[in-house]
Formats: C-alpha cells, sequence, structure tokens
C-alpha cells in the first residue's frame, strides 16, 4: 500500500499538514503515517516543580495526541474516516528522522515555518532539510497568506549527455 509519511509537531502549520496528508492519503487510497519527534536533549529538561516522565511515557503521551488530532480532523471531515493512520513518536533530530521516515514512502508532507530568508539560513530548517534530502516528493504545506513578489527571471542551464554531435 502507498505510504504518506507527516511530519507533526504543536503547531497550527503542522496540524495542516497532517490534514494536507490525510486528504492527499485518501485521493491516493494511501496510508498515513503521522511522526512526532522529540529530541532526547529537550527530553530530559524537568518541568517546574514536576518530575520528567519516561522516554516511554513521553512517546505514549506524544502518541495519544496524535491520535486525538486525527479524530478532531475525521470528525470535521468524515470523507477521510476510511483513512489508516500510524501515529508515532520518534526519538532524535526531526529533520533527520522524518527523512529516515520517507524511506520507501510516496510523499512526505512537512509544515513550512516562516521566519524570513536569513534567520532560516542561519538556524537550518527542517522543511528545507527533508525538501534537500528526502527520498521522495516533498510537500510543504503553508498557513496564511502568502506574499506575492515580483515576477524574478531564473536561468536553468541544461547540459546534453556526452555522445555523437549531432548535425
Amino acid at each position: 500500500m502507498k505510504t504518506i509519511v507527516v511530519g507533526v509537531d504543536d503547531s497550527e502549520v503542522a496540524t495542516a499538514a497532517l490534514e494536507h496528508a490525510i486528504d492527499e492519503a485518501a485521493r491516493r487510497r494511501a496510508r498515513v503515517s503521522a511522526v512526532s519527534v522529540f529530541d532526547p536533549a529537550e527530553h530530559w529538561l524537568a518541568p517546574r516543580g514536576g518530575t520528567t516522565p519516561t522516554i516511554a511515557q513521553t512517546t505514549r503521551m506524544i502518541e495519544d495526541r496524535l491520535r486525538d488530532l486525527v479524530k478532531e480532523i475525521v470528525a470535521a471531515r468524515p470523507a477521510l474516516a476510511g483513512v489508516p493512520v500510524q501515529a508515532l513518536a520518534l526519538l532524535g533530530r526531526p529533520a533527520r528522522v522524518l527523512v529516515e521516515q520517507a524511506a520507501g514512502a510516496d510523499l512526505l508532507v512537512v509544515g513550512h515555518r516562516g521566519r524570513g530568508a536569513l534567520t532560516s539560513a542561519l538556524l537550518g530548517s527542517v522543511s528545507l532539510h527533508c525538501v534537500l534530502h528526502a527520498p521522495c516528493t516533498v510537500t510543504v504545506v503553508r498557513t496564511g497568506p502568502v506574499r506575492v513578489r515580483e515576477p524574478q527571471r531564473a536561468v536553468v542551464s541544461t547540459t546534453a549527455p556526452a555522445g555523437p554531435a549531432l548535425a
């Protein structure tokens, strides 16, 4: 069966990406693997006045939250109820884990977070990393209005394969 992998965190754009992935899976007759990645370094930061949950507890909590999010999307759009969705919480760095999970997938869907060109270039971007390194097609979902700029010219050059010259 075809598979669509989608990266989901706690952001509004990630919810939009999940909805897009489920909608696309319904259209393609595919299944969805909803992946939420948490960083091991951040996991051990204890909440103020509380204890740090174990990795197993954190994994269950994140997967339950993913399943609840899927239920909310399906409740709003019942036509998506037949799409099989697997919820996965994985430990690691989001960009790398999403690219690994996309191996063998037909599509990877991620949300876009607009930080501006300079900041994104300095800090890196999960969506950019996925576009550059994923082994499948990547869809980047945006929410809100997109600023339209003046059309820009692009120069594309291609090189013909080496071989006999054509007359």
